[in-house]
C-alpha cells in the first residue's frame, strides 16, 4: 500500500481552464415569467493527488470564494444587478461566509478504459456555516501532465441554513434544490 501512496501525483486546479456553475430553478405562480439563472463561480482553487496506474485518488481540496459568483445568463444589466445583490446579501451572506470548501480525503476510483475513470468522492461540503457530507460522482480523464474531471450534483439550500428567495409575495420563488456542474482541469505539479 505504501508503494501506491508514494506514486500519487499532485495536481493543482487550473481555474482559467475550468468551469464551475450553479443552476437555480424558479417555481410559483409566476415561474414562467421568472429566470432560472445560471451562476458562474469565478474564483476557486483546488488540488488533488491521483495515481492513474493504481486507479486511486486522495486529498481533494476545493475552495470557492462566495463573492465571486455571478450570473452568466444573457439578461438586462438591471436584472443581473438585482439577482447578484440578492444572492450576495440575502442568500449567501458573503460578508459573513466568504468561502465554500469541499474536502474529500479519499476517492473511490474505477477504471473504465485506458485513461478514463469513474470517481466517487465522499467528502464534506462547508457552505454558509454548515458542514455536511456531500457525495459527488465524476468522470476523470488522465493525460500526460493534466487531469480533467467533470460531473454534477444537487444540494438543497435549506440543508445549509439558506431560505430560498421569494419575491412578489411568494408568487415567484427559487426552488430549494440547486444543480452544480463542473468541468475541472488540473495540472501535474513537480
Amino acid at each position: 500500500m505504501e508503494t501506491v501512496k508514494a506514486n500519487l501525483v499532485h495536481y493543482v486546479l487550473d481555474a482559467r481552464a475550468s468551469r464551475f456553475t450553479v443552476q437555480a430553478f424558479a417555481t410559483g405562480m409566476l415561474s414562467a415569467m421568472g429566470h432560472n439563472p445560471k451562476i458562474g463561480i469565478r474564483t476557486f482553487r483546488g488540488e488533488v493527488d491521483f495515481n492513474s496506474e493504481a486507479g486511486e485518488g486522495s486529498g481533494l481540496l476545493l475552495w470557492m470564494q462566495t463573492d465571486s459568483l455571478g450570473v452568466l445568463d444573457d439578461m438586462s444589466e438591471k436584472d443581473r444587478r438585482e439577482i447578484e445583490t440578492t444572492m450576495n446579501e440575502r442568500v449567501l451572506e458573503v460578508a459573513k461566509f466568504p468561502e465554500i470548501v469541499y474536502e474529500a480525503p479519499s476517492i473511490t476510483v474505477t477504471r473504465i478504459e485506458s485513461a478514463l475513470y469513474s470517481a466517487l468522492l465522499d467528502g464534506k461540503l462547508s457552505f454558509h456555516g454548515v458542514t455536511r457530507s456531500q457525495p459527488v460522482s465524476a468522470r476523470v480523464a488522465v493525460f500526460d501532465v493534466m487531469l480533467r474531471a467533470s460531473g454534477e450534483f444537487m444540494l438543497r439550500q435549506s440543508e445549509y441554513g439558506i431560505k430560498p428567495v421569494s419575491v412578489a409575495g411568494g408568487a415567484l420563488k427559487v426552488k430549494d434544490e440547486l444543480k452544480f456542474t463542473f468541468e475541472i482541469v488540473a495540472r501535474k505539479q513537480d
